[in-house]
């Protein structure tokens, strides 16, 4: 029979031995998690290559030669709001593609964007095809773009629907070397530029025309989450945050829309140094609506690098307060500007995401 200081001793030793090893486990576990958080945007960057890849064996060497283009070359800043041929696209046409090629163009675009990304995407589109069975987009295409009724491709007017999509790559797709993907058409353009385990997103033009329509009984709202979070927010605010948020002048359109590359504009509205942390919160669920838009891999140090500026960020709103009128608003930081545009109602809605420090992945191409 063991004597109780033997006991002793051994349950000492069992209990020392369960601390290390709980120790031990909880090291291991934290050097995974710094593991998983360091490799998972380079895995991401390396399926987003494997499926950019699946895509090319698929063309003959006419396919790749259209897709291919130069990096930082002049197709970099070919991207509009407007439809085509208003706009000369170039790239990879939807309508031009076998059901396979297609097929493979919406897998490379479910790896590079998040779920709820890929999804605006496809919205964003669908509204184009309802435009296209509508006979057109109507009245209003937005600064640097005609109004009058649209009409089909080949008689003079604005090709419209789900086939008159682009996609081109700048650069061959690389894990290692920085590339560019570029997808768009008639109000979309994504230009997501990845280098490594790195990667932006901007400058970048989701919008929508209808902004709500109904598919086989759904209603379909593109940009709704962008309005209604943003109608949250200026209704959050008291009297004198508003007083700073609302500006004193009419902003009725995009201010670095298309075209305007390199321009910068001064920051303007309400800090949100000034606001409460739970209207914070609500900006920053904002901004995610844009920034949120490609892989969660590469969105959410997009989103860390924000809020770390968060203090020297400005919310500005021009128009109506009321959710169902149409008003502009901006949010506005050292890496950060986003814009939403109704053009003339509340039906048409343009938006841009910017970073005046890294748009075309300028400091990826720096590294």
């Amino acid at each position: 029979m063991r004597s109780p200081y033997r006991l002793t001793l051994a349950l000492a030793a069992l209990l020392s031995t369960a601390v290390v090893v709980t120790v031990v486990a909880r090291q291991q576990a934290a050097r995974l998690q710094v593991q998983t958080a360091t490799s998972a945007p380079a895995e991401t960057t390396a399926r987003i290559v494997a499926a950019a890849q699946a895509l090319l064996t698929t063309l003959d060497d006419s396919g790749r030669a259209t897709v291919q283009f130069p990096y930082a070359g002049p197709q970099t800043t070919r991207w509009s709001n407007l439809p085509s041929p208003m706009f000369e696209r170039r790239g990879l046409r939807l309508a031009d593609l076998t059901e396979p090629q297609r097929a493979a163009v919406m897998q490379l675009l479910t790896a590079a964007l998040s779920r709820d990304g890929y999804q605006k995407v496809l919205d964003i589109m669908e509204g184009d095809e309802v435009l296209r069975r509508g006979g057109g987009g109507g009245r209003g295409f937005g600064r640097g773009g005609p109004g009058g009724p649209g009409g089909p491709a080949g008689r003079g007017g604005p090709a419209f629907g789900r086939d008159q999509y682009y996609l081109a790559f700048l650069g061959a797709p690389s894990t290692t070397q920085p590339w560019m993907l570029q997808y768009g058409g008639h109000h979309l353009a994504i230009n997501l530029t990845i280098g490594g385990s790195q990667a932006s997103m901007t400058p970048s033009l989701p919008a929508a025309q209808p902004a709500t329509f109904t598919v086989e009984g759904r209603t379909v709202r593109p940009l709704g989450d962008e309005n209604d979070k943003a109608f949250a927010l200026v209704n959050a605010l008291d009297a004198t945050q508003r007083g700073q948020a609302v500006l004193n002048y009419r902003v009725a359109d995009l201010v670095l829309g298309p075209g305007q590359d390199g321009r910068t504009i001064q920051p303007e509205g309400l800090r949100a140094s000034a606001m409460t942390p739970a209207q914070q919160t609500m900006l920053l669920e904002i901004v995610e609506e844009w920034a949120g838009i490609m892989n969660e891999a590469y969105a959410a140090p997009r989103m860390a690098e924000i809020k770390s500026n968060l203090s020297q960020t400005y919310f500005a709103w021009s128009g109506p307060t009321s959710n169902g009128s149409a008003a502009y608003f901006r949010v506005q930081g050292p890496t950060i500007v986003i814009e939403y545009a109704p053009q003339g109602g509340i039906d048409h809605i343009h938006t841009i995401y910017r970073d005046p420090t890294n748009d075309y992945g300028a400091k990826l191409a720096r590294r």
